[in-house]
């Protein structure tokens, strides 16, 4: 589908190739914006009416079958009842769009791209304008092309993206988590987004989001850093240029991109992985160094990423250290890997603001396709072609989804744990399911004897700005007073008194083992990574084996060795020793009822 879709768009006038990727939030037209028709003897009336006006000829362009239920033809002049209708089908489109959604115009409901005479595209942008303000929305066009079509008057059609915050919601928030080998480029580039101010070459723009003295001193990520960059309604960057404070871009943006900086050294890789299996990002970008290339922990990062997954996408960095050869080559040596049969990616380099838009709309529908960026934070060549895809991405659940989530019972990941003056201890996490309010009693744990503790949520901060609600999906963290610190650790769960969770110190996963030296047994220790939680695990039995080697399948009872854990079966299992490493889902819990630890293994833990 999306070959055609890219061969039929770019049969303009050369603007750049690429499919108009229509976001799956736009609701059908039929072709002169009238309501839809529901199937039978009016549809086929409404088809042989067309088929007498427009009389297409053989290369007048269509969308295919699977494109078209997503567009609109023209909205020239409509009737104050057809008005009200479009508006309210608007607001359900952004309803369901979590606040954003992609019209086109100049496309006829069986796919052929008709377009619209400047008058009529004018009168319609018009309308559309009115219908976003109507609503309290606001509207950007993406991009406008002319089209073949026969008449003597050029004919055009446009894109135009429609954002609007949903009313309960402060603005829209998606998470991309930030791999790639060490000194690629990463926290750089993220400095130069975030901060709005190019580097000078030498590393000034990460400096900012270093958060201790010997990263600074060695210029090396260790741990992991969040970083905001904002959008506003019109499509435009917020970031700390004209904004002093993360609640000043919080304020003033409608979407907020979230950056989960990690670390490239393989020292810390640890850390990386934790990162992608807790804070459950939407995205991941994967930085290369355009002078070395796919190098050190790259292909490490990425298998990861798939394993996980997470959809990524790959920016190479440094072009204005190399000459556009070695920039290609580079280009070269990725779409080389991507296209593996491990990978079976779809690698699309973007060179043109139509790409990015293109890019950002593919990327969302099919897992498959990769965009490649080539790009300086020094120079700020093609900056400007990330900051588009990251406007127009949209988020990859709909809100029915959420909204699934939402009613179930309440379940907040500990993260992280920090201990702030005159707050007292505080924790960062994602809200996993349910919603979260200020005030609401909760329980924590498992403890090393698999007990929770009561407790009450204080106040609660999204991307460093108050919060009153926090619904399943988002990210923040909360205030728990004067509760213990020393009761609390990573991988812990806040969850509703009335759930009752499964607690274990041994469960059972179906793993793959994808490398290993030698050869993996009964006895054999791992560090076990399962969403937010980190621990060392013994193999207590491989089934229907005696070992394991590379790349064989087998169902494995893994033992914790320090403390029961909560844990859900599907969740997906990641294990690492040396160079030892393997993936896998929870087939299996054995509740902590079934299997109690003997007296010096409590001591142990």
């Amino acid at each position: 589908m999306d070959a055609r879709v890219s061969d039929l768009f770019g049969s303009g006038n050369g603007h750049g190739s690429g499919s108009p990727g229509v976001a799956s939030n736009v609701k059908p037209g039929n072709g002169h914006g009238v309501a839809p028709k529901k199937a039978g003897a009016k549809n086929k009336k409404s088809k042989a009416r067309f088929s007498r006006t427009f009389k297409p000829s053989n290369n007048t362009p269509y969308l295919p079958p699977e494109v078209r239920k997503k567009i609109r033809l023209k909205l020239v002049n409509p009737t104050q009842y057809r008005f009200e209708h479009l508006a309210t089908q608007m607001k359900w489109r952004l309803q369901e769009g979590r606040g954003e959604a992609v019209y086109q115009i100049g496309v006829e409901d069986n796919g052929m791209l008709v377009g619209l005479s400047e008058e009529d595209m004018r009168a319609s942008l018009k309308t559309l304008h009115r219908l976003a303000e109507k609503i309290g929305a606001d509207i950007t066009v993406l991009r406008e092309r002319e089209v073949d079509y026969d008449s003597d008057e050029p004919r055009k059609i446009a894109e135009v993206l429609i954002r609007k915050v949903p009313d309960d919601q402060q603005f829209l928030d998606l998470r991309v988590a930030v791999l790639g080998n060490v000194d690629s480029g990463k926290s750089t580039l993220l400095g130069v987004l975030t901060q709005g101010e190019l580097d000078n070459g030498r590393g000034r723009a990460r400096l900012n989001l270093f958060r201790h003295l010997h990263e600074i001193q060695t210029g090396r990520t260790s741990s992991i850093s969040f970083e905001i960059l904002g959008f506003n309604s019109k499509g435009e960057v917020v970031n700390y240029s004209e904004s002093r404070t993360a609640e000043e871009i919080c304020e003033s943006a409608s979407k907020m991109i979230t950056f989960i900086d990690l670390a490239g050294h393989h020292k810390y890789l640890k850390t990386t992985i934790f990162g992608l299996t807790s804070y459950c990002p939407d995205f991941a970008m994967l930085v290369v160094s355009a002078n070395t290339g796919i190098a050190g922990t790259t292909r490490e990062h990425l298998g990861l990423a798939m394993a996980l997954k997470v959809p990524i996408f790959i920016v190479i960095s440094k072009v204005d250290l190399c000459t556009r050869a070695t920039v290609e080559r580079t280009v070269r040596q990725l779409e080389r890997v991507l296209k593996q049969p491990g990978c079976n990616k779809v690698p699309m380099v973007v060179s043109s603001t139509d790409d990015a838009v293109t890019a950002a709309q593919q990327f969302a529908q099919s897992p498959n396709i990769t965009p490649i960026f080539t790009l300086s934070s020094v120079s700020g060549e093609s900056l400007d072609l990330l900051k588009v895809f990251f406007n127009i991405i949209p988020p990859l659940s709909n809100s029915k989804e959420q909204e699934e989530l939402m009613q179930q019972l309440t379940e907040f990941q500990v993260d992280e744990i920090y201990t702030v003056p005159e707050v007292g201890t505080v924790v960062g996490g994602t809200l996993y399911s349910g919603i979260c309010r200020e005030g609401d009693h909760l329980v924590v744990g498992p403890t090393d004897s698999g007990q929770f503790h009561k407790l009450t949520i204080g106040s609660i901060q999204r991307n460093r700005s108050a919060c009153r609600v926090l619904r399943a999906g988002q990210a923040a963290t909360l205030a728990l007073g004067n509760f213990d610190r020393s009761l609390l650790r990573k991988g812990m769960v806040m969850v509703s008194p009335e759930m009752d969770p499964t607690i274990c110190w041994m469960f059972e996963a179906e793993i793959v083992l994808l490398f290993h030296a030698k050869t993996f047994h009964k006895g054999f220790q791992v560090t076990v990574h399962i969403g937010n939680v980190r621990q060392t695990a013994t193999v207590a039995a491989v089934y229907g084996k005696e070992e394991l080697r590379t790349g064989e399948k087998a169902v494995v009872l893994f033992k914790f060795i320090k403390h029961p854990e909560y844990l859900k079966v599907g969740a997906k299992v990641l294990f690492r020793e040396g160079v030892t490493k393997g993936i896998g889902h929870v087939t299996k819990l054995q509740p902590i009822a079934q299997y109690q630890p003997s007296q010096s293994e409590d001591e142990e833990g």
